[in-house]
């Protein structure tokens, strides 16, 4: 969708590329570094300023503890987190429940390690969780769940009642919890964010998996981390520096450099900015006729395109970019087969200019 919205020249609302601009220190710090000859490889958990300014953050925001020089590792993208952690932690054959709609990095990872992603359906369009589905979808081979809130298609941020019950149902069966925490700045409407690491008796089978690409702009840098226990971290470090040796030295400095100097009122105007943008995305779409289901969370609203012409989602995702100039991911991506079809995942992670520009061009469809 990406390469055929370049060549017709549209709005790219399909790729979560976030192509708003990054904070000044964030950029300072990455071209000092760059400049001292920071450039090399570095610990394989990630530099001390920045693994120390993370677990300051987890403090503050998360009400999570951890040890910077044992419980915390710098990766490469939060992909790479999640991918080391599999390989240290499962085995082919293992299974992870995973809630649908999914993102498809996390699928699609478990599969290349040969493990059986187990699929979970939450309600269509309120995206309630059904937790006798959950009961029901364990096996004898069940090794983990995982939860991304707030969630990459749907913007579901997961409620305490949701998460407390996961937890128990962790507990009960001896599992280890993956989280995918990347959006966490991103809750609007008076929504909270809780790692679930804090709840009673997780923080040692909690894999809490983060980054700092969506909130500072930096996609392309690949700045992850996670944190985990003493008894786990050593492992999934060993893993990450075998498959990718660290993340770029210059921009660890430059993501420490932002952690440190960034006022916390940055963070929560995150919300408040990207709540503006929800807004004037799902009001173009509705007056497009295309009904959104408002995000709680995230930066992607999926909406119910059935109004355009085409028999699969691909095709109608086709259509809105030949018809009204915007592109958009066909929702099956995030569904197994036989879902999705009447879906389309739009970003609203763009600058102003271009969401609005995206935002005329569905209303001037009418």
């Amino acid at each position: 969708m990406t390469m055929e919205c370049d060549r017709v020249g549209g709005v790219n609302l399909a790729q979560g590329v976030c192509d708003t601009d990054l904070p000044a220190s964030v950029a300072e710090g990455a071209i000092e570094a760059i400049r001292a000859g920071l450039n090399i490889y570095t610990r394989l958990d990630g530099i001390a300023p920045l693994r120390e300014a993370i677990a300051r953050k987890l403090k503050r925001d998360n009400q999570l503890t951890a040890d910077p020089g044992s419980e915390i590792l710098v990766t490469s993208g939060a992909t790479a987190g999640f991918y080391a952690a599999c390989m240290a932690l499962l085995d082919p054959g293992d299974e992870v429940i995973l809630f649908e709609p999914f993102y498809g990095y996390h699928l699609n990872t478990l599969t290349a390690l040969h493990i059986n992603p187990v699929t979970v359906p939450l309600e269509l369009a309120d995206w309630n969780l059904d937790l006798d589905r959950l009961r029901a979808a364990i096996t004898p081979r069940t090794r983990a769940i995982l939860v991304n809130s707030p969630s990459n298609p749907c913007g579901k941020v997961f409620s305490p009642q949701d998460l407390e019950a996961i937890a128990a149902i962790v507990e009960e069966h001896d599992l280890f919890l993956f989280t995918d925490e990347i959006y966490e700045y991103f809750v609007y409407d008076g929504t909270k964010h809780l790692s679930p690491a804090t709840l009673p008796g997780m923080a040692e089978r909690t894999i809490s998996i983060s980054g700092l690409s969506k909130t500072f702009s930096i996609t392309g840098w690949r700045i992850g981390y996670l944190t985990a226990s003493a008894r786990w971290l050593p492992s999934i470090a060993y893993f990450h520096d075998l498959t990718y040796v660290c993340a770029p030295s210059p921009f660890q400095y430059g993501a420490a450099a932002g952690l440190v100097e960034l006022p916390e009122t940055f963070y929560t105007s995150l919300a408040e900015e990207y709540q503006s943008k929800r807004d004037l995305l799902c009001s173009a779409l509705s007056s497009a006729g295309l009904k959104p289901s408002v995000p709680a969370g995230a930066y992607y609203v999926l909406a119910d395109v059935s109004s355009l012409s085409g028999s699969s989602a691909r095709e109608k995702a086709r259509t809105l970019l030949q018809e009204r100039g915007v592109a958009a991911v066909a929702g099956t991506a995030f569904f197994h087969e036989g879902r999705g079809e009447n879906l389309l995942r739009f970003c609203f992670a763009k600058r102003d200019e271009e969401l609005s520009r995206a935002c005329g061009l569905l209303k001037a469809a009418l």
